[in-house]
């Protein structure tokens, strides 16, 4: 409690930054009697407190007018025109809307003066739907040059685990968009693309943790955005860049006796490009990232003791040599005022080649038990391509718009394994082919209101993933046999949705209805001894979301949020064909997994002051269905100890936990913002049953995880064109299933400098400098306790230089 108590006097000091948001008004004026338009009538926009003009228009000839870029605030509207009497109409701006329709107004002739009209609106410098915080990475130093991840380290509430999958709010049930849409780069339920993404290229990044029925149901513990740069500029510009960077320079842990050990010290060069040519109505986008690096994206010992007292240590260190190219571009089209389509594509293709050297140390008597050699070559590729269209109506807002989108992931990984041993001497080798097909339809409509909006729209989702399994077994071969040689998995979703926006004065109102209807079918090979059934099922269900935000004052909000979720298994969950990095150590999915559902409950407070903001959140979380990895020894094979890692349902948990986010303006060229994070993960007591590769029971004790993380960042602006930044990061030690995971740590620092006029930029960034941020977990299973280890490569020195066209 007291660890707790300093961290939160030191984030009290802090200022975390959000995006602005402004609001537009629309509306038409008319002659009440004869309902003609009013031509060239004024529209002027007072402020609330003091009557002050802050802006106006003057209607077109249709009487229609529209007031664009107003900060949100507290404002008067004064509708005039000789010879009618004045109008009034209240309009709220909280934040929640920007775009407000306020319909028809009728103005009564009449030889009297004006009167006075009042229109209320209200001052928010943060986004006031206190679910979505929006993350600028133009000047995140202390991570330039480096991938999307390594940016996200910083945000509230995001960690990693040793897959590196996010982890938000303690959870990885996350869902990560691009540009708001899901594609293969970033998974339909992993997001190991983001490692490879450059945050050169994004503009920001959006956090919404509790999604309106728009979204997909899926993903209960929130929606990560990622949003490409794109210029607004006319004509040509842009900018070019190129990384250099060395990475795991110092050694967590000494390698085991081997020859080839882990690598170190590790090249990286990165040149990237990011070029925009708007010329009237079209607009030209591109950018690309190519990475040519030496790697160690895992380094993982682990330690078993057994309860017959043998003690054993093996080390697998992914050691990568990696090429990868990832192309991003597009045209937007404007037909004319109302029709724009945007076209646009990605590809990323990506080779490497990991090798390393496995012994099996037996640490009671110093000698090598078993001794393996792998290389694993794989090729990956991913393709996107979107097709959006958007109409816009006569009002400010007004929208209908379509996107058709096709996506492709393919995965082709050949994996040889040579076991030297007093056990066995031979070589196996696997060839796993997977392509991924995806094809989206879907279709929105939004309609401003006077107080709020209207939101309509229906999706439809066709997922198809073949995989195609070879091996070739050498002596005494260590893959399982008769698994078969291929699989097929496929899902078809419909949906359709509601959502509506009331915004008072006093209280705002976000309530949505997303009905969801899902197929599911995975067909196995079958010669598969293992799963005696295809499996194959459909559901219907509905996701409900209500949000209410009562406004207390100018500077103090507080929301209540209610939303129902789901979280599908993906192929990797279910996939069939262990991955023999680990021989003794092998990770398997499950085919017969099922979905969990999550019902969802937050309150939330935001308090703003003149230079910095608090932003406090309470959230619980109820799951039925959880599915994660189990740790079970398997003995059907004598001669040598084997433990499986496989996904399996395990019942009921929960998900508490406490966000804050405070910050403060030291002065205005002194930031220091920092986010802290308490949550507990409670597992209800299960037992199951396992079916592969031997039927077997299994059970998990009743747990639970209370753990936290704190981050701080401060950036000065200093003279002759420098900035500097330094982040720090803690997660404490927590629960985890069958286990404990350790504290871990990182401290980040980044040096920027403006050259030329302020044309172009140097940066040196050096990420976990002291080396501590590696994954560390103790782990009990009946009949053996484990301790791993993974100094996979988070130290990473890098020097980059940009220049803007």
């Amino acid at each position: 409690m007291s660890k707790v108590l300093s961290i939160l006097l030191i984030i009290i000091s802090c200022q975390t930054l959000f995006s602005q948001e402004n609001i537009t008004i629309s509306g038409q004026l008319l002659d009440s009697e004869t309902q003609q338009p009013l031509s060239f009538a004024n529209v002027a926009v007072h402020g609330l407190e003091d009557d002050r003009l802050v802006t106006g228009a003057i209607t077109d000839e249709n009487g229609r007018f529209k007031i664009i870029d107003l900060p949100i605030g507290r404002y008067r509207l004064y509708f005039t025109f000789i010879g009618y009497t004045t109008t009034e109409r209240t309009m709220i701006s909280g934040g929640l809307n920007s775009i407000f329709d306020m319909g028809k107004i009728s103005l009564e002739p009449s030889t009297q003066n004006l009167e006075e009209v009042e229109v209320v609106g209200k001052q928010a410098t943060t986004n006031a739907a206190l679910d979505k915080k929006s993350f600028n990475l133009e000047d995140n130093i202390a991570q330039s040059g480096g991938s999307v991840m390594d940016a996200m380290k910083t945000l509230p509430g995001v960690t990693f685990d040793q897959d590196g999958k996010v982890i938000l709010r303690g959870s990885d049930k996350v869902v990560v968009l691009i540009d708001g849409k899901q594609s293969s780069l970033t998974g339909f339920g992993n997001q190991k693309g983001l490692a490879n993404i450059p945050a050169s290229n994004i503009e920001k990044i959006e956090i919404i943790n509790n999604p309106s029925a728009k979204y997909d149901a899926n993903g209960f513990a929130g929606i990560v955005n990622i949003i490409y740069k794109k210029e607004k500029q006319t004509g040509f510009n842009g900018d070019v860049g190129l990384s250099f960077g060395l990475g795991a320079l110092g050694k967590r842990r000494a390698d085991t006796p081997t020859d080839l050990g882990s690598f170190s010290a590790n090249p990286k060069v990165i040149p990237s490009l990011n070029l925009n040519y708007r010329k009237d109505r079209v607009n030209y986008f591109l950018q690309s990232e190519f990475i040519l690096q030496k790697a160690l994206p895992n380094n993982e010992f682990t330690t078993r003791n057994y309860d017959d007292g043998r003690n054993i240590v093996s080390q697998v260190p992914e050691n990568r040599k990696q090429f990868r190219s990832i192309i991003n571009g597009g045209v937007d089209y404007e037909m004319d005022d109302k029709n724009s389509f945007t076209f646009s594509g990605l590809y990323d293709r990506e080779r490497h080649i990991d090798s390393a050297q496995v012994a099996f140390i037996n640490l009671n008597t110093n000698g090598r038990n078993r001794f393996y050699s792998w290389q694993e070559e794989e090729i990956t590729r991913f393709i996107n391509a979107t097709v959006n269209y958007r109409h816009k109506f006569e009002q400010p807002g007004h929208t209908l718009s379509a996107s058709a989108q096709y996506t492709q992931g393919l995965e082709d990984e050949t994996y040889s394994l040579n076991d030297s041993s007093s056990v066995r001497i031979g070589m196996d080798m696997t060839n796993i082919r997977a392509i991924e097909n995806t094809t989206s339809l879907s279709s929105d409509y939004v309609r401003p209101l006077s107080s709020g909006r209207l939101e309509l729209g229906a999706k439809l989702r066709i997922r198809r993933l073949p995989v195609d399994y070879t091996i070739t077994p050498g002596n005494q071969s260590i893959i399982y046999p008769d698994l078969g040689t291929f699989s097929d998995w496929g899902e078809n979703l419909y949906a359709g949705y509601v959502n509506y926006v009331l915004e008072k004065e006093k209280y705002d109102v976000e309530t949505g209805l997303r009905a969801e209807q899902t197929k599911v079918f995975y067909d196995l090979d079958p010669t598969n001894a293992y799963y005696p059934n295809n499996d194959k099922y459909d559901y219907f269900e509905l996701f409900p979301n209500v949000r209410f935000t009562y406004k207390l004052n100018g500077h103090n909000k507080i929301s209540a949020f209610y939303n129902r979720r789901i979280d599908r298994p993906g192929e990797p969950e279910l996939r069939i064909f262990p991955k023999y990095d680990d021989p003794e150590l092998l990770k398997v999915g499950n085919p017969y997994l099922r979905p969990q559902f999550t019902n969802a409950l937050e309150l939330a407070h935001k308090y703003i002051w003149g230079s910095g903001s608090l932003y406090s959140a309470i959230y619980h979380r109820m799951i039925q269905d959880q599915y994660m990895r189990i740790y079970s020894i398997d003995n059907s094979n004598p001669e040598y100890d084997i433990v499986n890692r496989i996904y399996q349902n395990t019942g009921k948990a929960t998900n508490t936990g406490i966000e804050l986010l405070l910050g403060q303006d030291i002065t205005n060229n002194w930031k220091v913002s920092a986010t802290f994070n308490w949550f507990s993960n409670t597992i209800d007591a299960y037992q199951g049953i396992l079916l592969f590769p031997y039927e077997r029971s299994f059970s998990t004790e009743k747990s639970t995880a209370d753990a936290w993380n704190a981050k701080m960042s401060t950036e000065m602006v200093l003279p002759k064109d420098f900035s500097i930044q330094v982040t720090g990061i803690y997660y404490s030690d927590k629960n985890i299933p069958q286990g404990k995971e350790l504290s871990r740590s990182s401290i980040d620092f980044g040096l920027k400098k403006r050259l030329w006029n302020k044309k172009a930029e140097l940066t040196f960034s050096a990420s976990d400098i002291l080396n501590r941020f590696g994954i560390r977990q103790r782990i009990y299973d009946q009949g053996v306790t484990a301790i791993y280890q993974n100094y996979f490569e988070t130290q990473i020195f890098r020097v980059g230089f940009k220049y803007k066209i």
